[in-house]
């Protein structure tokens, strides 16, 4: 986020160079006015550029929402895709959030609320990084085996969890276990939320081993997919050692990473998600 707001302070103040330089005529600009537009433009607030992307990728959450209750895929209009993380955040999120940062690159985080009072301040991180948090529910919950009424109160617990921290209230619903049912697709409409399933599931949850991972994550990978991690939930220690590794070969292939908002924004999911290929899901 640093890196880009330096960029638009750099561009901004050339052009303002130029035109100063052919201008002479012109008169001078108050006090402060040039430094508080970029500080506005560099900000979060109203008028900056990260609160027009936001409002970008939550168009773009909308017009899916329009065709589809979920995605497992987006579209394959660029080479780019998503890496995910469920289960967090957790003594291995910052861990994970340290190799995101170095490496440049943003993901997505399905956090599970019970854990913030614990591992809060890497929700603060994750927000402050610009990355996207999406709902896990708060306990880590089957869905499809809860009443409508529980399953409502795991999904806006989570949300109010998170938002302590800085979070928005989540676009994005994963379900634990891939479990769901009808009444879980009616409560996410009723708060307009999408459920994001995944393209590639690398059972690093499994531990598996380090080249494991890696390879699930590579060999499945293709544009628009969306790539199944895990940052919490367990010893994570795999998952760190093969996240590198992953960002490198897949760098290698030509890909760009994005969080799921943006790839949904610049790649427009297919209507047809072939759901039933996801294992788990319910009925």
């Amino acid at each position: 986020m640093l890196g880009l707001a330096m960029l638009v302070f750099l561009l901004v103040l050339t052009l303002a160079v130029l035109s100063g330089s052919s201008s002479a005529h012109r008169a001078a600009p108050a006090p402060g006015g040039f430094l508080q537009r970029l500080a506005v433009l560099a900000g979060t607030g109203r008028g900056s550029f990260a609160a027009t992307e936001l409002g970008a990728e939550n168009g773009a959450i909308d017009r899916t929402l329009a065709y589809t209750p979920y995605v497992r895929i987006a579209g394959a209009q660029h080479r780019e895709l998503a890496l995910t993380f469920d289960d967090g955040p957790g003594p291995y999120t910052p861990g994970i959030l340290s190799i995101l940062e170095r490496e440049n690159v943003p993901a997505t985080f399905f956090e599970v609320g019970v854990l913030e009072q614990y591992f809060h301040a890497s929700t603060s991180q994750i927000v402050a990084d610009g990355y996207a948090i999406g709902d896990h529910t708060y306990s880590h919950a089957p869905m499809s085996l809860l009443s409508p009424a529980d399953q409502r109160a795991q999904l806006l617990e989570q949300a109010a969890a998170v938002q302590r921290y800085g979070a928005a209230f989540p676009r994005l619903f994963r379900p634990p276990y891939g479990m769901w049912n009808a009444q879980t697709l009616a409560l996410l409409r009723r708060y307009r939320m999408l459920m994001v399933l995944w393209t590639v599931d690398t059972s690093d949850y499994r531990r598996p081993g380090v080249s494991a991972i890696v390879r699930s994550a590579v060999s499945g990978a293709r544009p628009g997919a969306i790539i199944l991690l895990h940052d919490a939930g367990g010893n994570r220690a795999e998952t760190v050692a093969a996240l590198p590794k992953i960002i490198a070969r897949l760098r290698a292939l030509g890909y760009r990473f994005v969080t799921v908002p943006r790839l949904l924004l610049d790649n427009p999911p297919p209507a047809n998600q072939q759901i039933p290929a996801v294992i788990g899901t319910g009925s």
